[in-house]
């Protein structure tokens, strides 16, 4: 105590200077290490992880296809070669039309159709390369020898709808859900909060004047770091953006009833009212618009009252993409590529798809009846019918068969019971129709989603109920009468037991009377909504919207599988029974396996066309496997995934 009394005065006040100073710089220290922290923690949150790595295909793929037919969706110039790209793949001519090379999605792709192509030159290349965008698995790059693929680790990031190269090597990418992103070469980010959120159709302009054309919110105008909206309360024909075109202080904007003119960023007018607009094109003094169901309308921009001048051509439908040339003006369609000349007068087709054996790409149902024939259901083209041989397709489609769900061959008749949105078709084993059955017949609705034998006669599943046909007549069952719920999309058989699976649940009919429901309150079951019903054993498999499948024993226990029992959508009726597998199609997960002998489930991807898997079969040592983007089959014994 003496001796700091002792001490002197500036030496206390140093001491007691230097204390302060240290607390201080402790203090500063914490705080800037809380800043850091925080910075941190909000990069962690914003930022989009993902991987840049090269593309190789898959070196041992089971799958074989079964050819569909090729879509066109957008054309780009590349290395003094043309490229087409859509959902199949990629296709590579030489500027005379040859076919030199294809990259199909599944093989020499990833599972996923193509939606996108560009030239650009991005952030981490030194010269331009092909940019594909894909529906789920990200964007590709080709520098005429090999791909390289960004792949986000977020799925909603992976479903690229559209992208557009600028300049400083930056590539913007539109979403279903995330809205407009940029990839620099080093990272991807949002571009602005303003246009996030957004199902993004079409892109246009440069990262700080850009116009984006959405699926359902009109087109928004990015500039002078902020965004203008514009809807149908500003003029837009319909909120629905499919096409825009650029010519310096003029835009336009396509949509399904008509394109909207903007003059220095506002509204104008609306051109070519009623037209189901799909592309757009500036050429001299008029606007070339592509549709849907018209082919190439011409609208002078000149006149203060545009007229219409349509080319009148049935092969121009679906118009997709106009590309300007020296000689003229080509247009890409959904099935040829033509060329307009300069001086000339008529469309002159210069490319088209290969031939292919089926009719369409989006398949919703497959059967294979007791001759060996298989029958292909498509979402909207109604059905064709392959004979074992494959060489010859007969194509159904009416104003009945069009929308199929479920196709059903009884052995005992011969016929073919085809469940449509627009009734029961009853068909003979040569594609011939008998019957159409429709609520006038009895049916509790006309949209009818699954139909499985049932007693002496049908089980018929629609969105209102139960219809049982039998030689006695109709008779139809809803919640009235104890159905869990009267939105039925699945059936399953075993014995006289009939499965129910609605969208609230699942009920068990014996003997024509409801005798157990169960629901994920008040049961092992994990989610109402059941898409799928199959017996395997002494037990059911059940497939669901959002918790993948479960196993139900005949003492009504449920139980999860590992792997199967997750967070995934199973889609409606894609489960198949064999001696030795149970097969489930997924939307978006690829082809579920079962393993009867081993009670392992496993996965496979590689080789499908999509990682949606919407319908399966058997027939003659192969399982066939239907996705939104054509048809594959395998033999079963090479099934082991």
């Amino acid at each position: 105590m003496g001796r700091n009394r002792n001490l002197p005065f500036w030496a206390i006040i140093g001491a007691a200077l230097a204390a302060i100073a240290l607390a201080g710089v402790f203090v500063a220290w914490r705080a800037t290490r809380a800043l850091h922290q925080s910075a941190q923690e909000m990069r962690s949150e914003h930022e989009i992880r993902f991987l840049v790595r090269p593309f190789l295909p898959p070196s041992n793929v089971k799958f074989e296809v079964v050819s569909s037919p090729d879509v066109f969706l957008q054309t780009a110039r590349f290395q003094n070669h043309l490229y087409i790209a859509g959902p199949s793949g990629l296709s590579e001519y030489d500027l005379g039309g040859a076919l030199l090379r294809q990259f199909v999605a599944g093989r020499e792709l990833p599972s996923s159709p193509l939606v996108a192509l560009a030239v650009g030159m991005l952030g981490d290349s030194s010269e331009p390369e092909l940019v594909l965008a894909t529906a789920g698995e990200g964007i590709l790059v080709f520098d005429g020898k090999s791909f390289r693929q960004i792949y986000p680790a977020d799925a909603e990031v992976r479903s690229v709808t559209a992208i557009l190269p600028v300049a400083a090597g930056h590539l913007l990418i539109g979403t279903k859900k995330r809205g407009v992103l940029l990839y620099d070469g080093k990272q991807i980010r949002e571009l602005h909060p303003t246009l996030n959120n957004l199902y993004v159709q079409v892109l246009a302009g440069n990262e700080v004047d850009l116009w984006i054309g959405t699926l359902n919110q009109g087109v928004l105008h990015w500039h002078a770091g902020t965004s203008e909206s514009f809807g149908e309360e500003q003029g837009l024909p319909d909120p629905q953006v499919q096409a825009i075109a650029l010519a310096g202080e003029k835009n336009y904007v396509g949509t399904p009833l008509g394109v909207a003119e903007f003059d220095r960023g506002r509204f104008s007018r609306v051109l070519g009212k009623g037209l189901l607009v799909t592309s757009l094109f500036l050429s001299g003094e008029e606007l070339l618009v592509g549709t849907e169901d018209q082919g190439v309308v011409r609208v002078p921009l000149t006149k203060r009252r545009p007229g219409l001048n349509g080319q009148g051509s049935t092969k121009l439908a679906e118009v997709q993409q106009f590309v300007g040339a020296d000689s003229g003006v080509y247009v890409l369609t959904r099935n040829g590529m033509y060329e307009l000349p300069e001086h000339g007068f008529g469309w002159k087709e210069v490319l088209k798809p290969r031939p292919a054996v089926l009719s369409d790409r989006n398949i919703s149902a497959l059967a294979a009846d007791m001759n060996g024939q298989l029958w292909v259901g498509y979402f909207d083209r109604g059905l064709d019918l392959l004979p074992g041989d494959s060489r010859r397709v007969l194509h159904v489609e009416n104003e009945h068969v069009f929308c199929v769900n479920r196709i059903w061959p009884d052995a005992k008749s011969g016929t073919v019971a085809v469940a449509t949105a627009n009734g029961l078709v009853r068909m003979g084993a040569s594609g011939n129709q008998e019957q159409v059955l429709t609520r006038a017949d009895g049916l509790i609705a006309d949209h009818v989603t699954d139909v499985v034998p049932y007693g002496e006669g049908l089980a018929i599943a629609t969105p209102a109920g139960l219809t049982f046909l039998d030689a006695n007549g109709a008779r139809s069952m809803y919640a009235f009468h104890g159905l869990v719920n009267n939105h039925v999309y699945a059936l399953g058989v075993s014995g006289d037991d009939l499965m129910v699976g609605t969208l609230g649940g699942l009920s068990v009919i014996g003997r024509g009377e409801v005798r157990m429901n169960y629901t994920a309150g008040a049961s092992g079951l994990k989610q109402n909504w059941i898409t799928a019903v199959v017996p395997v054993g002494d037990e059911w498999m059940v497939g669901t919207y959002g918790s993948g499948i479960t196993g139900l024993d005949r003492a009504g226990h449920f139980r999860t599988f590992e792997k199967a029992t997750a967070e995934m959508e199973i889609n409606p009726n894609a489960m198949l029974v064999t001696p030795q597998y149970v097969l489930a199609g997924t939307l978006g997960n690829g082809l579920y396996v079962y393993d009867r002998e081993k009670s392992r489930w496993a996965v496979m991807h590689e080789g499908l066309p999509s990682q949606n898997v919407t319908a399966l079969a058997q027939s003659k040592g192969y399982i066939y496997v239907g996705t939104d983007n054509g048809l594959v089959r395998i033999q079963e014994q090479k099934l082991q995934p």
